[in-house]
């Protein structure tokens, strides 16, 4: 919500005219109301996710908005558990593994965010932590790795100007790779999230296991958004 629908279409104007067809990692995830005038401006060069999605098809769900739907006006991703969705709004594993079913269903690749918070990390709970996410979003789920992007986004360190360490980061990247292959076959991608800038961005891709970069607040403004495409372009 840091952008409304008019500063969204501006956003996305501007990096219609920055960005080149070639650069097709890109993703954007603007809000839902301005997300089909994005889509637009972008046309084919940046692709667009939705931050959230139902849990189901269509029905009597007052305020939600269904895969389907983001599917249907153009979207290719959608945000799962982003750490927000955890921990503001109280989203259980159990709703976040329904929403994971219900993107794929619909043709989206979920984008699935897992992350432990400051406190788990000083327990020392980590990996218990990310065990217990992954597990309960991918036990005896009907897909492969590759159509899933994990973000592995740890929760004390976004918004918080002091992100993980790279070598840490990959250590964890690497982990996570391990642990999804007990539940489903396929290689995972993991990209991170958390406090991620143009001066510490190449710090984090240079890195073997890390796929990419799942960027918050950095995004939402012109300069600091095509600096770090910038970062990555030149590593």
């Amino acid at each position: 919500m840091y952008l409304d629908y008019k500063e969204s279409v501006k956003l996305a104007s501007v990096l219609a005219k920055k960005i080149k067809k070639s650069d097709n990692a890109v993703a954007v995830f603007p809000g839902s109301l301005s997300l089909v005038e994005v889509k637009k401006k972008l046309k084919d060069k940046i692709s667009v996710g939705a931050q959230n999605c139902a849990w189901v098809p269509k029905g009597a769900y007052t305020g939600e908005i269904s895969s389907y739907m983001f599917f249907d006006v153009g979207c290719e991703y959608v945000l799962i558990g982003h750490s927000e969705r955890r921990h503001v709004f109280g989203e259980t594993n159990e709703e976040i593994r329904k929403k994971l079913e219900a993107s794929l269903d619909a043709g989206l690749i979920p984008v699935l965010c897992v992350g432990e918070t400051q406190k788990d990390k000083e327990e020392g709970k980590t990996q218990y932590r990310l065990k217990e996410q992954l597990m309960e979003a991918l036990a005896g789920l009907d897909a492969s790795a590759d159509k899933i992007i994990f973000a592995y986004e740890p929760v004390w360190a976004i918004g918080t100007d002091n992100p993980c360490l790279p070598a840490d980061a990959d250590d964890i990247h690497g982990w996570i790779k391990k642990e999804v292959k007990n539940y489903l076959e396929g290689e995972a991608k993991v990209i991170y999230g958390g406090s991620v800038k143009a001066e510490n961005v190449a710090s984090f891709i240079s890195r073997d296991t890390i796929d990419g970069v799942l960027v918050g607040i950095a995004s939402t403004k012109i300069d600091s958004f095509l600096a770090i495409i910038k970062a990555v372009k030149n590593q």
